[in-house]
């Protein structure tokens, strides 16, 4: 059987202000096509189709589009929700869609429920575990403590469950969307830490013979038999040197698994340029970064007047400035932004701690901070799905 392996589409977000929507829709078409001219048996969506719970109108005509053009195929499409996504509002319609080869699947209490499609060899289980916010799934689970692990672990034990009481011979794909251990990421990707934790580990997933995962923006190899398609669009400039992708997927008769890489339309390059404004816009080599969407960090020691728009002139479409003057790190005169870099919530907060009280914060109550980080968070989960 052969399967596309896509993610991560988002749906109605924009790239730095500019409107992705045609480039999104370049993409459904793509993906049409290829269904089409690649005999694929069946597509699958490993989560985040919109960009957020209350998607604007356009993105979900988009999205409504696509189904009528998957299923006009006839080929099934199997979707899960994601962490942007609201559950509920994306499985509205489910069983009316099913009938049509669309498979929505949000519901955490159906993981162990699949859509079961057949080949010349035999059926093969379809397995969606939409993204599973633990705060808000651990009962449902029984499990003690909410955490990624956990729940991904209870959930699992549910579908291989299932798989045993299957036919001899049926082989299992899960669509999952969360943070495994191995993945790179990106800055457009939204935390979705708990307990100070956030990935899992792959050895979750045995027992099927591929799993299709989602979240992670890269396209990604974590094993053979568990991959990240992706995001199709690049949504930030830390996704510059992706190449965005789909994998084509061919399940063997024996459960074995090849995988080719199908690239995505690009919109635009990305480049992301650093140096003094004077060298950016007089060195030769940039010329082949003029046409790209560009972000500028100026290491000028002093602020240039004007950068955007000698920049532009040169760069029409930069659509990002970042002051770095080079500095020492612990001169006075570095950002408070710079200062706070790739440093996690809990950091910043038991900084805080150390900076008030002149220590920082014991086991204890670095428990608590991390306590309550998670309880906010949480209580954001739950509030957008209740949008």
């Amino acid at each position: 059987m052969r399967l596309l392996h896509t993610s991560d589409w988002h749906l109605g977000r924009a790239f730095h202000r500019v409107n992705m929507l045609g480039a999104q829709t370049e993409f459904i078409g793509h993906l049409v096509t290829t269904v089409r001219e690649r005999a694929v048996d069946a597509v699958v969506v490993a989560g985040d189709v919109y960009d957020r719970a209350v998607p604007p109108l356009a993105a979900v005509e988009l999205f409504d589009d696509a189904l009528h053009r998957l299923a006009d195929l006839g080929v099934p499409t199997v979707m899960i929700s994601g962490n942007h996504d609201s559950a509920r509002r994306l499985g509205v319609g489910a069983g009316l869609i099913d009938r049509a080869g669309i498979h929505l699947r949000t519901e955490p209490s159906a993981v162990a429920t699949p859509v079961v499609l057949a080949d010349a060899h035999g059926d093969v289980a379809f397995y969606g575990l939409p993204y599973l916010e633990p705060a808000l799934v651990k009962d449902e689970f029984g499990v003690d403590k909410a955490g990624h692990e956990a729940v991904l672990s209870a959930a699992m034990d549910r579908v291989r469950a299932d798989l045993a009481t299957r036919p001899p011979g049926t082989r299992s794909v899960v669509l999952a969307h969360a943070f495994v251990t191995g993945g790179q990421a990106s800055d457009s990707e939204r935390d979705i830490t708990v307990g100070g934790v956030a990935a899992v580990p792959a050895g979750v997933f045995d027992g099927v013979d591929y799993a299709a995962l989602g979240h992670l923006h890269g396209c990604q190899t974590i094993t053979e038999r568990v991959r990240y398609s992706g995001s199709p669009l690049a949504y930030s400039f830390s996704e510059a040197g992706h190449r965005k992708s789909m994998w084509l997927v061919d399940l063997g008769a024996d459960g074995s698994v090849t995988a080719e890489r199908v690239d995505c339309p690009v919109p635009r390059p990305l480049a992301r340029l650093r140096g003094a404004l004077d060298d950016l816009l007089a060195d030769p080599a940039l010329a082949r970064h003029e046409e790209a969407w560009v972000e500028a960090t100026l290491t000028d020691p002093v602020r240039p007047a004007d950068p955007m728009a000698r920049l532009t002139e040169r760069f029409p479409h930069t659509l990002s400035l970042v002051f770095a003057p080079e500095r020492a790190p612990d001169d006075p005169e570095v950002s408070y932004a710079r200062r706070l870099a790739g440093r996690s919530d809990q950091q910043i907060g038991e900084d805080f701690v150390a900076h008030v009280r002149g220590a920082g914060p014991d086991e204890q109550e670095a428990a608590v901070l991390r306590e309550a980080f998670d309880a906010v968070r949480a209580d954001d989960a739950v509030r957008e799905v209740a949008r």
